[in-house]
């Protein structure tokens, strides 16, 4: 009979025609002693029947001793950088399953990742140590009983910590960096409501539980200031701001005048963090800065990072439309060649502006054919920036937020990379 080395071979079984796979080391038919071999016909000597108890002894003190058993643990982050980003990638083809990508841009290579669930909102804690997700889960995957939850990742293991369960009614909408945030202190979260009435639900962070609901009379997005104060941007132009209590009640309200024409030229939606305050870009390009560290928000007049024979031809887009560096008040806007209704088409430039001297300073041209159009932009804030662009592509560009020079390409990082958050 044949012998078998290393192969597969089974075994017929009771309970069926086949039994469980197994490994062969060696198959061999055994004659009987008395030189009968057990399909008849071949004859095995003493000689020989010594030999082959010789070679299946050695097959036997030759294998591999057990491996040893394997223990499960939860690595930890190395010490955060300020060259870390998070990267949201919106998953397209299947956005019932979104993630945050933590992306390392001097390593080059992605640190982890949090799944984020359906349409998500996100925000980092003030002090860095927790990202909070807004998000929507269904009992049958897309449909069925929906559930909104918060759910706090711990920044050091990426591991959930805690969620708390949400009127289901929060928004569901492109992302923004107001669509949920803490309060100064961290001990509140703010979550943007649209069902379609607008509001704001409160959490309270320490207690893990909902503590009230604000009614935005139609406005949008929650904008933090340090003293409970929260402004949203309302469709007839104006902010309205809104004070709370340590209980999440509301003890304040103020509408403020038009800020910006919304039939003329209105601003996305998408704030841009600044010093005091946020910027908002227009679709011509106008920059409207809004100071919310007072009792009342401050606007500075509106002006342009185009000139007038660009105004109109060369138009911010995309769904990050600016970033802005804090300590060298440069803004960073993806920009391209468009018309009315074109204020969602990538930017096959990167402007950067000089935000106090209000005026241009830089032209970054991108490859477009090559990477894509730049769709999402966001900057480090340490001394020796980095810009990240998310293009339509999903390439990850990192650059020299000084420069411009590219310094790394990753290239397929995700489906449909939309946001970017620095940690």
């Amino acid at each position: 009979m044949a012998s078998f080395i290393g192969e597969e071979y089974r075994v017929p079984a009771a309970g069926g025609p086949f039994a469980r796979p197994r490994a062969a080391i060696a198959c061999v038919a055994v004659a009987n002693y008395d030189g009968t071999a057990g399909g008849g016909g071949n004859r095995m000597g003493p000689r020989a029947y010594g030999a082959l108890l010789a070679l299946l002894t050695g097959f036997a003190a030759a294998a591999a001793p057990p491996l040893p058993a394997e223990h499960l643990d939860v690595t930890h982050l190395p010490p955060p950088s300020p060259h870390w980003m998070w990267v949201f990638d919106e998953a397209l083809n299947n956005e019932i399953d979104t993630r945050l990508y933590l992306y390392d841009g001097d390593a080059h290579r992605e640190l982890g990742q949090i799944d984020t669930g359906y349409w998500p909102g996100f925000t980092v804690s003030p002090d860095g140590r927790t990202t909070a997700i807004t998000t929507t889960y269904f009992s049958r995957g897309s449909h069925g009983a929906r559930t909104d939850v918060v759910e706090f990742t711990d920044n050091a293991t990426l591991n959930v910590s805690g969620e708390i369960v949400l009127p289901p009614k929060r928004a569901q909408t492109l992302p923004t960096l107001y669509n949920v945030v803490y309060s100064a202190d961290g001990k509140q979260l703010y979550v943007t409501n649209l069902s379609p009435a607008a509001s704001y639900t409160v959490v309270d962070v320490v207690k893990r539980a909902v503590v009230g609901e604000i009614d935005t009379d139609g406005c949008v997005l929650v904008i933090p200031s340090a003293q409970r104060r929260i402004s949203s941007l309302c469709e007839n132009g104006r902010l309205l701001t809104v004070t709370v209590d340590d209980a999440g009640h509301e003890v304040a309200r103020k509408l403020s005048a038009p800020f910006f024409s919304v039939d003329r030229d209105p601003v996305f939606v998408q704030a841009i963090p600044a010093s005091n305050g946020v910027l908002f870009l227009s679709f011509l390009g106008d920059v409207y800065a809004v100071d919310v560290s007072g009792a009342e928000p401050q606007f500075t007049p509106a002006w342009p990072i185009t000139s007038a024979a660009e105004r109109g031809r060369w138009r911010p887009g995309g769904d990050q439309v600016g970033a802005y560096h804090r300590g060298a008040a440069r803004l960073y806007v993806p920009m391209h060649r468009g018309a009315d209704g074109s204020h969602k088409t990538g930017g096959s430039e990167i402007w950067v502006v000089d935000a106090a001297a209000h005026r241009r300073i830089a032209r970054w041209p991108i490859d477009v054919k090559k990477y894509g159009s730049v769709d999402a932009v966001q900057v480090t804030q340490d001394e020796r920036p980095l810009l990240f662009a998310a293009t339509e592509n999903s390439a990850l560009l990192v650059m020299d937020a000084n420069t411009g020079h590219l310094l790394h390409v990753e290239s397929k990082l995700g489906q449909s990379l939309w946001y970017l958050m620095n940690p």
